[in-house]
């Protein structure tokens, strides 16, 4: 058995339709450092670290890597969800896409959901992954066969413990789940 925590971001500095690539902001900044302390009660020495790209993932893993003494390795398949339209349509769409079901998406989206899903079954040691909400929400999804694209809600800094056996990925235990919901 192998033990894998996902970790979403901290509060990014911008929202969806304001940055395609913001950093934390100063809540963010701390949100990453209490969830770094958290983690090093729980996580293994030498456990491997992953994030996606995007800044606020690499600056939310980068609090707990500096604690745990080791690099960081990024990873294209743990991006944000792959948005088929501009920035400034970003929202909208992001709205209307975690109403739907998994069955309504296109070949794109499956391939980006199957991608995270790849990712996470090739892992061979304890592993931390810092991802995004949608993320999440794609592995809950492929985790508990369930056709919303939406299933939980993570806080900000929130991690989320899976086991990965014989190939297949299981939930342990849900992190921190938001108090109000998306608009």
């Amino acid at each position: 058995m192998t033990q894998i925590w996902i970790v979403r971001h901290g509060e990014a500095a911008a929202s969806w339709e304001k940055d395609p690539d913001p950093g934390l902001s100063d809540l963010g900044q701390s949100q990453a450092e209490e969830t770094a302390t958290a983690l090093m009660d729980i996580v293994p020495t030498g456990a491997q670290l992953i994030s996606s790209p995007l800044r606020r993932a690499q600056e939310t893993a980068a609090a707990f890597a500096s604690k745990l003494g080791g690099g960081v390795r990024v990873d294209l398949r743990f991006s944000e969800v792959r948005s088929p339209v501009p920035l400034s349509g970003r929202k909208a769409w992001l709205q209307e896409f975690m109403c739907q079901d998994w069955s309504e998406q296109s070949d794109d989206l499956w391939a980006w959901r199957q991608d995270i899903v790849s990712g996470l079954q090739e892992v061979t040691r304890p592993t931390v992954v810092f991802c995004h909400f949608l993320v999440i929400n794609a592995v809950i999804a492929e985790i508990e066969n369930k056709p919303e694209v939406l299933q939980v809600y993570p806080a900000n800094a929130s991690f989320h413990e899976l086991k990965l056996e014989g190939g297949e990925l299981s939930l342990i235990r849900l992190g921190q789940q938001m108090e109000t919901r998306i608009n």
